[in-house]
């Protein structure tokens, strides 16, 4: 099983390295961007799983690990190993 985990801020939650990476966006020339987001992703490979109990896996890592409650949201994406 393969597990796809994008991690971001919740509405409301300043995002300072997507209001940077947009002002140098700008200074670059590129006036149409209006906003940038900053979005961690996390590739995991699980072995010896179901795909159920690999989603239920990936979710306590979350819980646990890879994102802060307080101040992310995340998304699990779980899908047939290559």
């Amino acid at each position: 099983m393969q597990a796809r985990v994008e991690i971001h801020l919740k509405k409301g939650v300043t995002d300072p390295e997507g209001e940077n990476v947009l002002k140098a966006l700008k200074l670059l020339g590129f006036s149409n961007v209006s906003s940038v987001q900053s979005i961690k992703v996390f590739e995991i490979r699980l072995s010896g799983l179901t795909a159920a109990r690999a989603r239920s896996a990936v979710d306590e890592m979350c819980r646990k690990l890879l994102a802060n409650p307080v101040i992310h949201d995340y998304r699990v994406e779980v899908r047939a190993g290559r």
